[in-house]
């Protein structure tokens, strides 16, 4: 009997079940879809929040240069008088050095007109010297006390750059506006060449940052009225009128985050076709799996061939990924790891500072000491002369065996010692180096101490001191150390004033207790203040003195202590003639115990 022919694969039936089974590809695809939508969302979210936390970082450096800079001499000065040419030279090579150290593009100084007196950019063609920026809006927050911030195109270089402006005060008058501009290109360079794209606009709507040039510039929606005529009045982008950019919401898949700050919005755009190649490889492997079962009704030998390589082919695609994904983890985990280096760098500077600054109130203490060194050797001598000539005494006494009257010599010994102990102690205290955070400390006890140390020159003078002091001790928030330092510095400056003036000479010390703290007035009858004195005398090394009386060091020494603790110190001339000094200081909690002068003699 002859063998049955095999039967035919029935097409036409394969081809009926192809057609039903294809709807289920339907929700295969949609699960893909939202499956790598869901990854690609967040890796971007992480890489927007990195790029986010690195533009930040920059402005955040330089946001606060404008405000320290703007207590220089030189700037002040060149502001004071601009009309005396060393003064703007001075300016312009101190704004070049410091633009060239702090890395910034551009440095400068304008007075309150918006006339630019000097710029780092000053030895350049296209230096800004003598230009007017008064149109622009930083310039108007600083004149108002603010830190002026702003982002546009400079109408002189044609570089774009983020501006910092802080006012420069004398006193309490703004007298000139300095700028700080920060390039910010490098932002965009760092996003590299990448299927994601990024976008920054400001508070119109403008791209002002992307990684697509021809993106820069145009606005991502329709501008007011309004709109139109401020970008017309400050100038920030090189057309006045932004050109539409039409991004197709089907071709892109946007994230954003907003900057608060900087009213700027950044979005990162990830190309459609970066979820539809991944899906649409789902898709296909769907159908193909269902062709293959399909196809194995009938050919289940012929196609296990190409089910094997279609296997092969999905592996590889797998690897693939991962590696694309291990690759774009070592590049985030690399800037991790600068953005650290960069804080702890920045961590370390900053102690660098205290320290520095602590050395130098150390260096002012022991300055102060050596002036004193004179009057404190002539009171350690008598008292040491005195000790010798009774030691001799007594031991003629005890020769001749009057044991009482050498008893009365060993008493002054010993009360001679005491009053050498007292003065070695307040020496001690007034140089010792306080690094403890403020303290409770008891006000009248210190201000003995500080008027210890002056005592003899205070008598040789002849100046009278009249204290007005409450019976209750008055507790206030200071160092102890660093409070005698305070007050020995501001008493010794009362009697340099009083030397300038004839008998009689006279001292006030008084002090009261308010709802915000404790106030202690220092009063003399010298000549006072100048009108200058008044507005430049807590400035670093500013002095009516000689170079051989002082360095101009000690009020601006006391000024930095006295911020430290919280409290104020501000200069006066009294209604009735002399200077008055008021030091405002936080009230602190009783002490467990007092440690008052020895000294009262003070």
């Amino acid at each position: 009997m002859t063998p049955p022919l095999p039967r035919r694969p029935r097409w036409r039936s394969l081809a009926l079940l192809a057609l039903c089974l294809a709807p289920l590809l339907w929700p295969l695809e949609h699960l893909a879809e939202r499956y790598y939508r869901s990854e690609l969302a967040g890796q971007n979210r992480q890489t927007l929040d990195l790029y986010v936390a690195n533009l930040l970082g920059t402005l955040h450096r330089y946001e606060v240069l404008p405000q320290i800079l703007g207590d220089l001499p030189a700037l002040r000065t060149a502001l004071d008088a601009p009309h005396v040419s060393t003064n703007l030279v001075n300016a312009n090579l101190l704004l070049k050095d410091v633009a060239a150290q702090a890395g910034v593009e551009v440095m400068y100084l304008m007075d309150t007109t918006g006339k630019t007196l000097a710029t780092s950019n000053w030895d350049k063609q296209d230096s800004f010297v003598g230009r007017n920026f008064s149109f622009r809006p930083y310039f108007s927050e600083a004149m108002a006390g603010r830190l002026g911030r702003f982002f546009g195109l400079g109408t002189t270089s044609a570089k774009r750059g983020y501006f910092f402006a802080a006012a420069v005060r004398d006193g309490d008058t703004v007298i000139g506006v300095l700028v700080v501009k920060v390039d910010l290109d490098h932002t965009e360079r760092l996003w590299g060449n990448t299927p994601e794209q990024l976008l920054v606009t400001d508070h119109n709507g403008v791209v002002i940052l992307t990684s697509r040039p021809q993106w820069r510039f145009r606005a991502t929606r329709p501008l007011t009225a309004e709109e139109h005529q401020a970008i017309i009045a400050i100038q920030p982008y090189p057309t006045r009128d932004p050109q539409p950019l039409a991004l197709s919401s089907t071709a892109w898949l946007r994230q954003s985050t907003a900057i608060a700050e900087t009213g700027w919005n950044v979005e990162i755009l990830a190309p459609r076709s970066l979820i539809n190649r991944p899906v649409r490889t789902v898709v296909a492997v769907g159908g193909a799996t269902l062709l293959v079962l399909m196809l194995l009704l009938g050919l289940m030998m012929q196609r296990r061939r190409h089910y094997l390589e279609r296997i092969a082919f999905e592996a590889k695609a797998r690897r693939e990924l991962e590696a694309r994904v291990v690759e774009r983890t070592s590049d985030l985990e690399g800037l991790n790891r600068r953005l650290k280096q960069e804080v702890l760098e920045r961590e370390h500077a900053q102690q660098e500072l205290v320290r520095a600054q602590d050395d130098l109130v150390q260096a002012g203490k022991l300055s102060a000491l050596g002036t004193m060194s004179a009057s404190i050797s002539h009171e350690l001598n008598q008292p040491l002369a005195a000790i010798r000539s009774y030691a001799e005494n007594a031991e003629i006494l005890l020769d001749h065996e009057r044991t009482n009257d050498a008893r009365g010599n060993l008493k002054l010994i010993s009360e001679l010692t005491g009053r050498m102990a007292s003065i070695i102690a307040h020496l001690r205290a007034f140089a010792r180096r306080d690094r403890h955070a403020p303290e409770s400390v008891a006000l009248q006890p210190a201000l003995d101490d500080a008027m210890a140390l002056l005592a003899k020159r205070r008598r040789s003078m002849e100046v009278e001191l009249i204290r007005d002091l409450p019976e209750a001790t008055l507790w206030v928030q200071a160092g102890e150390t660093r409070l005698r330092q305070v007050l020995g510095n501001l008493l010794a400056n009362a009697l340099d004033a009083l030397t300038e003036k004839g008998p009689p000479r006279k001292l006030w010390l008084s002090a009261e207790a308010t709802e915000q703290g404790v106030n202690l007035y220092i009063r003399d009858n010298g000549p006072g203040f100048c009108m200058e004195a008044l507005g430049r005398a807590s400035e670093p090394f500013y002095t009516t003195k000689t170079r051989t009386q002082g360095l101009g060091l000690g009020l601006a020494i006391c000024d930095t202590l006295m911020r430290a603790f919280g409290g104020d110190l501000s200069f006066a001339n009294h209604k009735e003639g002399g200077a008055l000094l008021t030091l405002k200081l936080r009230a602190g909690s009783p002490g467990v115990s007092l440690q008052p002068s020895e000294d009262r003699s003070v």
